[in-house]
């Protein structure tokens, strides 16, 4: 059965992570410039997420990691980054697939976005290519951005 009406939400979770996508990518082709630099908060149980076991066992659930200073072979395709960060003095490589993320900021422009949790994929659907499928929720407000969901928008 074909659904009627059109996923406004699903497009825009979509077109949102390509901005994350594009500036990770930007920065892996150019460095970074000026006083850029992101925070990248991900789920770190997500399929498809590569951390070491101590990282894994100190966030079971969630991990925020900062792209600024010490990042070394940034690397961005269309589903996942990766990335080699130092950890106590000692480099270790991350990879996390663009659905995994729930916080992507740039603070030196004051830049932020916040997304649904993607659910994880079932068996089926992770032999196809990943796709984020945004989860509805309310509105929310953290420290550093308000989070309007695009219900608030729509006329009732």
């Amino acid at each position: 059965m074909v659904e009627d009406k059109l996923r406004y939400d699903r497009m825009l979770e979509r077109a949102l992570r390509g901005v994350v996508r594009e500036a990770l990518a930007h920065t892996a082709e150019h460095g970074l410039s000026g006083d850029h630099h992101f925070y990248l908060t991900f789920t770190t149980g997500f399929p498809g997420v590569v951390i070491p076991e101590h990282l894994r066992q100190r966030y079971p659930e969630e991990m925020t990691i900062v792209i600024q200073y010490q990042f070394y072979g940034l690397e961005v395709d269309d589903e996942q980054v990766s990335v080699t960060l130092s950890f106590n003095r000692t480099q270790e490589r991350l990879t996390v697939p663009f659905a995994a993320i729930t916080t992507f900021a740039d603070p030196s422009v004051s830049f932020a976005l916040q997304f649904q949790p993607v659910p994880a994929p079932s068996a089926e659907q992770a032999t196809g290519p990943a796709a984020a499928q945004p989860q509805p929720g309310a509105e929310g407000e953290t420290e550093a951005h308000k989070v309007v969901t695009l219900d608030s928008f729509r006329k009732k």
